[in-house]
């Protein structure tokens, strides 16, 4: 056989996905696409012309065929593609441009076992396809409709109790129930990351207004959206000392220049920066000295059990001696437990947040800051 191909039936055409051309023969190109009526896929799969032809001129039908001469086929092969559905994806053909008279049904067997292989690959795609379209039209929903809420988180002071900032968060309420790290990860991989991100913002921006005006709030942005044209525009009308921009890093940052030119402009302004989940994923020292943040945020996976993990304590104290010596305020993240606390604090820490002082709430249900 000197041409391999699959093809997929779509829209009352035969699509070429994938050819394999011997010696050089170009006659079908991958994306190229002709009438599937007019081709022998087509009365193959609907059991009107055999799978296996040893020569056209031995069917009244394929030798009446255009394509027959114009390409010209000899000898062919084709063995439908099945979906898990039982629906008929396309054909996985080959031919040669003579006939073949050695052609047995080993060789057509030979090709069911690839169709079936080929077929398991294609299934996996098909549905990797429909997986996305459904977060697709997830997000696209929450887009439209807006049906986000943002509640806020205080970081609790230690040495004199109040409430140093609130971080607003968003809550999904479609269902069923997804974190929210898992929707904004799902909308990344759709391509509208920003887009989420930017809505999420601009309600966490609403809700400012309802807070006490010498409340700061923090939100989290990933350096995608920092750099996007929708950011700037969204906080030219905000007093920018009462907001923290906490950097995530869900991905590490390539290029620095554009999102550091990004920022400066709103620092100059009194704009805050914050590096989040310091001492685990991305947020490496590299990160923190390219960001030269304001805050850094010791990650909830350093505090948990700190009391119970000598290593963890000693990298805690090692982030908050780093802090103290560059001038950053530090904050310990995802404090549970009293004991948790009091580790955190015989450390040095003087900021922390966490469920143990305060959950997440609505702006008109932030309660003052507990005693600590």
């Amino acid at each position: 056989m000197e041409v391999g191909f699959i093809s997929q039936f779509t829209d009352g055409r035969r699509v070429f996905r994938h050819v394999e051309n011997a010696d050089g023969k170009q006659c079908i190109q991958v994306g190229n696409s002709d009438p599937l009526e007019e081709s022998y896929c087509h009365w193959i799969v609907n059991g009107k012309l055999p799978q296996l032809i040893r020569d056209p001129a031995d069917h009244k039908f394929t030798a009446s065929f255009e394509v027959t001469n114009a390409l010209p086929v000899g000898a062919h092969l084709s063995v439908p593609i099945l979906l898990r559905n039982g629906k008929v994806y396309g054909t996985f053909c080959c031919f040669s441009s003579r006939p073949d008279p050695s052609l047995t049904n080993r060789d057509l067997a030979t090709m069911e076992a690839f169709a079936q292989l080929a077929g398991e690959q294609i299934q996996e795609a098909v549905d990797s396809d429909e997986a996305r379209q459904t977060k697709l039209r997830r997000i696209t929903a929450i887009l439209e409709t807006r049906d986000l809420e943002m509640v806020y988180q205080p970081a609790i002071r230690l040495d004199e109790p109040g409430i140093e900032f609130l971080e607003a968060l968003a809550r999904f309420r479609s269902k069923p129930y997804e974190p929210p790290d898992k929707w904004f990860a799902a909308a990344a991989e759709v391509g509208l990351r920003t887009e989420l991100e930017m809505l999420a913002v601009t309600l966490a921006l609403d809700g400012l207004r309802s807070l006490p005006k010498t409340a700061v709030i923090s939100i989290n942005v990933s350096p995608q959206t920092v750099i996007s044209e929708q950011f700037g525009g969204a906080l030219s009308s905000v007093p920018l000392h009462r907001i923290i921009l906490e950097i995530t890093e869900h991905e590490a940052v390539k290029f620095y220049s554009p999102l550091m030119k990004a920022l400066e402009p709103l620092r100059k302004q009194g704009l805050r920066i914050a590096v989040d989940d310091t001492g685990a994923g991305h947020s490496s020292f590299r990160h923190i000295l390219q960001m030269r943040p304001d805050i850094i945020k010791l990650d909830m996976s350093l505090s948990r059990g700190i009391h119970l993990d000598p290593s963890r304590r000693a990298l805690a104290a090692a982030l908050i001696w780093f802090a103290r010596e560059i001038g950053c305020m530090l904050v310990a993240e995802g404090v549970e437990t009293a004991q948790e606390l009091s580790t955190l604090r015989d450390l040095g820490v003087k900021i922390v947040q966490g469920h143990l002082m305060a959950r997440p709430a609505p702006p008109a249900e932030i309660q003052d800051a507990p005693a600590c």
